[in-house]
């Protein structure tokens, strides 16, 4: 790919994002597109949105589960941008038609007291810059088709990080808790839609310990000369498999003793 594909395919999932209508596989209309151009796409994307006056206020790991990774074909984490219009607040409801087709999973969310960045980030230097962890949900949008209809072939990888890793939303819960109260490994959720159990997992889902979720996302930012700053917001990976989220639904991530986080979609 060429910068003026780069910027044709942001301009693109710009579009979908504001008009609601899905735009086909990148990966179809670009079949040697590699990381290197998702990632260029996705920065697109990032300047632009700064030029429409929205902020960054943190960042979102993915595929940080086994089972997502070997369902992708891949054995990184990607890494996408959170924006001020993302954040909802607990309890909320999504209006009818603010996304696609929503899903949301539940995360272990780090809000950050301090810059921390590059290439030698620790544990201990994440643990160090944390101000709190928190319950979180992650809500998931696609602006490029899941399924081409032509040939029945599904989103890569490269799909998912241009389209901003599939970012739409994030919900904080209201508990806040030191980085190192809990063994985070074993911080868990049930997550019901409608009083219905759908997902359960585990922290040590997101590569084997979050906090190592966010030391590889200081550290892969650092390849790009960026860095994690004070008062961001890390989302370090869902430990869930997505739930869809149709008109209707009312969602509860029950993490019990370390808190619980809701959001409804009308």
């Amino acid at each position: 790919m060429i910068p003026l594909d780069h910027a044709q395919a942001a301009a693109d999932l710009l579009a979908a994002e504001e008009n609601g209508i899905q735009i086909g596989l990148l990966t179809k209309r670009f079949p040697d597109m590699g990381m290197d151009d998702a990632y260029a796409i996705q920065n697109a994307i990032y300047r632009a949105k700064l030029e429409q006056g929205r902020s960054v206020v943190g960042w979102k790991i993915g595929l940080t589960s086994k089972a997502m990774q070997y369902a992708l074909k891949i054995d990184i984490p990607d890494s996408g941008i959170l924006f001020d219009d993302m954040a909802f607040d607990h309890g909320s409801t999504v209006p009818k038609g603010r996304f696609i087709q929503p899903r949301i999973e539940a995360e272990i969310a780090f809000v950050m007291k301090s810059a921390i960045g590059g290439s030698e980030v620790s544990r201990a230097d994440v643990l160090a810059a944390t101000d709190y962890v928190a319950p979180s949900i992650e809500i998931l949008d696609t602006r490029i088709v899941r399924v081409d209809a032509e040939t029945g072939e599904t989103r890569k990888v490269f799909d998912t990080i241009s389209d901003n890793a599939a970012n739409a939303g994030i919900v904080l819960g209201p508990q806040k808790h030191a980085p190192d109260a809990f063994d985070l490994r074993w911080v868990g959720a049930i997550t019901s839609r409608n009083d219905e159990v759908e997902e359960t997992g585990l922290g040590a889902g997101v590569l084997n310990d979050p906090v190592e979720s966010v030391v590889w996302l200081a550290r892969r930012m650092a390849q790009y000369g960026q860095s994690i700053e004070p008062g961001q917001v890390i989302l370090s990976g869902s430990f869930i498999r997505p739930v869809e989220c149709p008109s209707d639904s009312k969602i509860l991530a029950d993490f019990g003793a370390f808190g619980s986080v809701e959001i409804a979609f009308y």
